[in-house]
């Protein structure tokens, strides 16, 4: 693996997400996955003694999404179950697929009766919306599963799409922390990083290939908290 390919390979990634674009997955380009995953190692390396510096200085907690469950149960939730759910939520739609856009609307419009519920809004209307989209979301999706073509109108506005996935990608970890506050949320740098490269690499390579280095990224950052820990 050569230098000059690193050089293309970075140079590829800086110009996607200085633009996004609607690019179709390659599924051959593994030397590529293998140069991407380890520059999004060297950023989570380059962030980790930063932030810590930065937790030090105001005095916040260490993340507590997993707190309580010991190590195996941590490696399946952090190195197989969230690569994947996040994965399929924040990047599986990103080609555009009308059948993957109708699944995301459905979990949006789920996510949002959820909450109605759990805020006592209007609750049995609320429970009978989400039973209504478990039952509706499939067949839109049967119905949608031979289009293939993007929306033009997701075509148009892919870059903003991209970075909002990004954006709430990061945003959402902020809940892994006890205060919330402008003060925590140089703590998800590592997310917004992440969300930057493997939705690059989604487009690039395919969703598979997103999983295994999110995958990846998990298994490290895993490992060195229980080293670190104790």
């Amino acid at each position: 693996m050569s230098l000059a390919m690193l050089r293309t390979v970075f140079a590829d990634f800086r110009s996607f997400v200085a633009a996004p674009r609607l690019i179709t997955p390659s599924h051959d380009g593994w030397s590529r996955w293998a140069i991407m995953v380890g520059i999004y190692l060297a950023g989570l390396i380059v962030l980790s003694p930063l932030l810590a510096l930065w937790g030090h200085a105001f005095n916040l907690s260490a993340a507590e999404a997993f707190k309580g469950f010991s190590p195996p149960i941590l490696a399946v939730i952090v190195v197989l179950a969230a690569p994947t759910a996040e994965e399929v939520v924040f990047r599986g739609w990103l080609t555009g697929r009308p059948r993957a856009l109708w699944l995301l609307a459905m979990a949006a419009i789920a996510t949002a009766l959820l909450g109605a519920v759990t805020m006592h809004w209007h609750d049995q209307v609320c429970s009978l919306g989400v039973v209504a989209v478990a039952l509706v979301a499939p067949v839109g999706w049967w119905l949608l599963r031979r289009r293939a073509d993007p929306p033009r109108w997701f075509v148009r506005g892919f870059g903003g799409g991209f970075y909002a996935a990004v954006a709430v990608f990061g945003l959402l970890h902020m809940s892994n922390y006890h205060t919330l506050s402008w003060v925590v949320l140089p703590m998800v740098s590592p997310q917004i990083w992440g969300g930057l490269v493997l939705g690059y690499l989604r487009m690039r390579n395919g969703l598979g290939a997103s999983i295994l280095a999110h995958a990846i990224g998990n298994a490290a950052a895993l490992a060195t908290a229980l080293l670190v820990g104790g």
